[in-house]
């Protein structure tokens, strides 16, 4: 293996506090050293040991790569005519989700394969090093595995969700639908996922076909996530805290026994995807209430065709602080090591001995840029294992 000095760091965020200053960890005229595919020590550049090579940061500064614990990447087609309708204050009697199951169906595994990886690409480019993708749009064991098993192969984070909402072959029947899902469905897409999701909100699946769909799954060995509280308030959030869920995920519309229960709670981190209410003019979930009653708050883009179409994590992470009353430092935070948190993840999300060799460079002096210069491409390098990704 080789190892690289990255030096020259005006900033580091290594979000150990043993390490620097503050939660973020905080190194200033810092220095990290990467071998193989891990980090080996960061701290003080004065401080740094030799490495094979060396790479100059020239004044800029360096943070984890960003760890996206929610988004919908298989799928085919897209949904341009819905957004702009939306957009345009004009009605539009397309079919949401449903329209891109049907696209879906029809996308060759090549298809879904490409566009998953050219997704991938595009957020690595942005400095995401860590993304967790879900399934959702076939709704059919069949389908639903298949988008699993071209998952599996560009990411270790994948996401069992058929029940994203009821298939349109079942809309009579929910029932019958949720016996799928728990029975042949999940057999079939249990051995290529880590995670399980299900949709609980009106119009999608409720609080007892949601608890059926997630307990299945943990008898299946996968770990719940739950889709909660994004269009009203329900029960999303109690039973994902219930069930120990890694994430609630939205979290827009909570009751105070809701913030309650996610801040009491050992291990569920409320993930917050303001590119979702960005792109439905909604409203935007309150940080800075759960950051106050000490829940632990994770920051996604949950890119998808039709709701937040975004794969830029610095995008997420300026919205956050303009309309959600996070600090710049807050939202660098949830964005790395809170979606690490999400993903129950040690090894991604921080730039500490040991940890995952994610580094990102910015065109800019600090962290805090990333809400200061919104939309603009500040990301300069990213090291993805180790590996210095193509400029």
């Amino acid at each position: 293996m080789t190892s690289t000095l990255v030096t020259g760091i005006s900033t580091l965020v290594t979000n150990d506090p043993a390490l620097g200053e503050g939660p973020l960890g905080l190194v200033q005229d810092a220095a990290v050293v990467l071998d193989g595919e891990h980090v080996a020590w960061a701290g003080p550049a004065s401080a740094a040991p030799a490495a094979d090579r060396r790479h100059d940061a020239q004044g800029r500064a360096a943070l984890p790569g960003f760890v996206d614990s929610h988004s919908h990447l298989l799928f085919g087609g897209d949904r341009t005519e819905e957004f702009n309708a939306r957009m345009s204050g004009r009605p539009y009697s397309a079919g949401g989700i449903r329209t891109t199951v049907a696209a879906t169906r029809e996308a060759s595994d090549t298809e879904l394969a490409e566009n998953l990886a050219r997704y991938l690409a595009e957020a690595r480019r942005q400095g995401t090093t860590t993304m967790e993708t879900k399934s959702g749009y076939g709704l059919t064991p069949e389908q639903e595995s298949r988008a699993l098993r071209v998952a599996a192969r560009q990411t270790d984070e994948v996401t069992y969700l058929g029940a994203h909402i009821v298939a349109p072959e079942y809309a009579d029947d929910p029932a019958a639908y949720v016996d799928l899902v728990t029975g042949p469905m999940l057999d079939a897409c249990a051995p290529y996922a880590r995670w399980v999701d299900v949709f609980c909100e009106k119009g999608a699946f409720d609080g007892d076909q949601a608890r059926a769909i997630l307990t299945a799954g943990q008898a299946k060995g996968l770990t719940p996530r739950v889709h909660a509280n994004q269009l009203s308030y329900g029960p999303g959030v109690q039973l994902a805290v219930e069930l120990g869920a890694a994430s609630a995920d939205h979290c827009t519309h909570l009751s105070d026994a809701d913030v309650d229960a996610l801040g009491q709670s050992a291990g569920t981190v409320a993930t917050l995807l303001p590119g979702c209410e960005f792109s439905t003019r909604a409203e935007y979930p309150d940080a800075r209430r759960l950051l106050d009653a000490g829940v632990t708050v994770a920051l996604s883009t949950d890119c998808n065709p039709g709701s937040s179409f975004t794969s830029s994590m610095p995008f997420c992470v300026a919205v956050a602080v303009r309309e959600m009353g996070m600090t710049p430092d807050e939202a660098v935070w949830a964005a790395t090591a809170g979606g690490a948190r999400a993903l129950r993840r040690t090894d991604v999300g921080r730039v500490a001995p040991g940890a995952r060799a994610d580094l990102v460079l910015l065109d800019a002096p600090s962290h805090v840029h990333l809400a200061y210069r919104p939309g603009v491409p500040l990301v300069s390098r990213v090291w993805h294992r180790g590996a210095l990704l193509d400029a």
